[in-house]
């Protein structure tokens, strides 16, 4: 390592940029997995909304409308506990879980496949629904898994490192940018 102002910017830009290029390949696909998830709750969303809209248009069936309609809401709710948004967290703190959040989501894949089409009508809208419900249904399977084997706390302090490591790579940025202004006094005043 060289003593010169310019070997030890470039020294400590090389560091910073080596922290920063460090992902978690876990986190990676924990992150992925919780897209997955979201695309598949609005899957069911789309199929809930659109029996919903089936059961009114009818004017017979205006209790299954009703149904759907709060598993659309409940489905929007699957949605928001993707983003992990800590806001969610405060009032359902049982969501911050893998095993909480997989029983709603396999909740909301039950009330997805319930009260399907008997008459043979609407193939098409129970395709939907069974697709959507079971692919729901695997995602909140593989999240009570993995709330039996605790990976969400591994996943958290996963986060909280990462986090950390974020702070560090910004705080050499910080301490860089405050050397390179205190160099440039110092020459400064030497001229």
């Amino acid at each position: 390592m060289t003593r010169n102002g310019n070997g030890d910017v470039e020294n400590s830009r090389r560091a910073s940029d080596i922290l920063r290029s460090r992902t978690d390949p876990f986190l990676i696909v924990c992150r992925i997995f919780s897209v997955v998830t979201a695309l598949t709750a609005i899957l069911c969303i789309f199929a809930n909304v659109l029996a919903a809209v089936r059961s009114f248009k009818n004017g017979s069936d205006v209790f299954d409308g009703i149904f759907r309609c709060y598993a659309v809401a409940i489905a929007i709710f699957v949605v928001v506990a993707e983003t992990e948004w800590g806001f969610i967290y405060k009032f359902w703190r049982i969501l911050e879980y893998c095993a909480g959040r997989g029983m709603l989501q396999i909740f909301v894949a039950v009330m997805t496949r319930a009260f399907p089409d008997t008459s043979g009508e609407k193939k098409d809208l129970v395709l939907l629904q069974n697709i959507a419900s079971y692919l729901l249904l695997g995602c909140g399977v593989i999240y009570v898994v993995s709330g039996i084997l605790c990976i969400g706390f591994l996943k958290r302090a996963r986060q909280k490192k990462e986090i950390t490591r974020e702070q560090a790579v910004k705080d050499l940025e910080e301490l860089e940018q405050r050397r390179e202004e205190l160099e440039e006094l110092l020459i400064n005043e030497r001229a």
